[in-house]
C-alpha cells in the first residue's frame, strides 16, 4: 500500500506521524521550546518564531488532503491565515471578492483599501459571466497577463469562498478560477464551510487555499488555528515572511490540539453533513420558514454546481424564518440543544442569526440563521428547533 492509495478519511489518521520504528510515539511529541540548541553557522530557523515540530503534522496532513505539492503554513488563528494572503497585494492593486462572504475577511479588504493599498470590487458569484467579466475589467486595469503575474505581491486578487457565509450560494470554481488563471490573476479560495474533505480548490485551478482550523479540522471548539497550502513555492514563500515577520504563529500545544482533533474529522463531517441534509430536508416543509440554502439539496440552486465540484455538502445551512428580527432571537433564546454562538464546524450543534452583527450587508436577511450542524441525534435537533418555530406561532 501506498500513501496515494489510501482514502482521505485514512489519511486524516495515519498522516503526520514519527517514522514507524520500534518504540517510536504513535503520536508526535509537543515541542514546548522558543529556541533550538544551535553550534556553527547562523541558521534562523533556530529560533520558534521560523519553525516549530510540532507544527509539521498538521501542516502535513491539510496539505496531502487539499493536494498540495508543498507542506501547509499553519497560524496562529484563521485571521492570520487571511492576512497572509490579502496583505501580500502591494499599492495600487485590486482585490475581487464575493459580495456575500466572511464579514472578517471583508473587513480586512477594506481596511487595505482605506490606506490607499488597494481597491476592492464585490462579485455576484453565482453569476458567473459577471464575474469573469469583472475579472477582465480587473486584469485590464491593473495590466497583468499570465507573462507578469507576480505570486509574492499579486496587483489583482480574486478572493472566492464557496459556499458562501452565510448566505450558501455555490460558485462555478473551475469556470472562475480558470479564468483567472488565463488572466494572469492570483487566487485564493477560503475552503473553512467545505473542508478539505468536501471540496479541494487547488485542484479546480486556486493558487492557495485557506482554512480556519479553527473550524472542522480542529472540530471541538477549542483553539484557534488557520492554515493556507498552496503549490507554489513563490507564493508559499511570501506567505512564510509574513507569518515569521509578523509573529502570527501557531502554539504549539495549540497545533497539537488541532493534529489530535484533525484525526476524527472524516467521521465527524460524515455524521454531521448526513444530519445538515436531513435537517435541509424537513425544514425545508415547515411553514415558518421561507427558505433553506444548502447545497445538497436537490432543490438548492447551488445543487448542480455543488454536486460537480464537491465530495460532501457539509455540515452549514441557512434558514430563513417567516419572521422579524425580534422574533428570530427569541427563537434562538428558546432553544435548549442549540448554542447561539458565533463559529461553526465543532461537535456541538451551533445557531446564529447573522444580521445581528452591524458589519453583515443590508442584502443579508434579518432573519437568516445560520446552522452548524454537530454530531448529536439528529431527531434531538430538528425537535430542538420545532419546538421554538411553534412557539412563534
Amino acid at each position: 500500500m501506498t500513501e496515494q492509495n489510501l482514502s482521505p478519511q485514512t489519511r486524516l489518521v495515519a498522516g503526520g506521524r514519527p517514522a514507524h520504528r520500534d518504540l517510536a510515539p504513535v503520536n508526535p511529541p509537543i515541542s514546548m521550546s522558543s529556541t533550538f540548541r544551535q553550534i556553527g553557522p547562523t541558521d534562523l530557523n533556530s529560533y520558534a518564531r521560523f519553525t516549530n515540530p510540532s507544527w509539521d503534522g498538521l501542516e502535513q496532513v491539510v496539505s496531502d488532503l487539499e493536494g498540495a505539492e508543498l507542506p501547509g503554513l499553519l497560524f496562529a488563528s484563521g485571521m492570520a491565515a487571511v492576512a497572509a494572503v490579502q496583505d501580500l497585494v502591494p499599492v495600487g492593486s485590486i482585490i475581487l471578492l464575493p459580495k456575500h462572504t466572511y464579514m472578517a475577511s471583508v473587513s480586512m479588504a477594506k481596511r487595505l483599501e482605506a490606506r490607499g493599498i488597494a481597491t476592492v470590487v464585490r462579485l455576484d458569484i453565482e453569476n458567473t459571466e459577471s464575474v469573469i467579466a469583472e475579472l477582465e475589467k480587473a486584469a485590464a486595469t491593473a495590466g497583468v497577463s499570465p507573462e507578469n503575474v507576480n505570486y509574492a505581491a499579486p496587483k489583482v486578487l480574486l478572493w472566492m469562498e464557496s459556499p458562501t457565509n452565510p448566505m450558501m450560494e455555490v460558485a462555478d470554481l473551475p469556470a472562475i478560477l480558470g479564468a483567472a488563471r488565463k488572466l494572469g490573476i492570483v487566487s485564493a479560495v477560503d475552503n473553512t464551510f467545505a473542508t478539505p474533505l468536501g471540496q479541494n480548490p487547488l485542484l479546480l485551478g486556486a493558487d492557495v487555499v485557506v482554512h480556519s482550523a479553527t473550524k472542522a479540522i480542529a472540530g471541538h471548539s477549542d483553539v484557534l488555528l488557520g492554515i493556507t497550502v498552496t503549490s507554489n513555492p513563490v507564493l508559499r514563500e511570501a506567505m512564510h515572511t509574513h507569518r515569521t515577520t509578523n509573529g502570527a504563529i501557531a502554539g504549539p500545544f495549540e497545533a497539537w490540539l488541532g493534529l489530535r482533533g484533525v484525526r476524527t474529522m472524516g467521521v465527524r463531517l460524515e455524521r454531521s453533513a448526513d444530519s445538515a441534509l436531513q435537517l435541509a430536508q424537513r425544514l425545508s416543509e415547515h411553514p415558518s420558514i421561507k427558505a433553506v440554502r444548502y447545497p445538497g439539496l436537490p432543490t438548492d440552486p447551488g445543487y448542480e454546481r455543488a454536486s460537480a465540484q464537491m465530495q460532501t455538502f457539509g455540515s452549514i445551512l441557512s434558514v430563513t424564518l417567516d419572521a422579524t428580527a425580534e422574533e428570530t432571537d427569541r427563537l434562538v433564546a428558546a432553544l435548549k440543544l442549540w448554542t447561539p454562538a458565533t463559529s461553526l464546524g465543532g461537535v456541538e450543534s451551533l445557531i446564529e442569526r447573522r444580521r445581528r452583527h452591524g458589519s453583515e450587508p443590508h442584502s443579508i436577511p434579518e432573519s437568516l440563521l445560520r446552522l452548524s450542524v454537530g454530531i448529536e441525534n439528529v431527531d434531538d435537533l430538528y425537535q430542538d428547533l420545532v419546538a421554538a418555530l411553534d412557539n412563534l406561532r
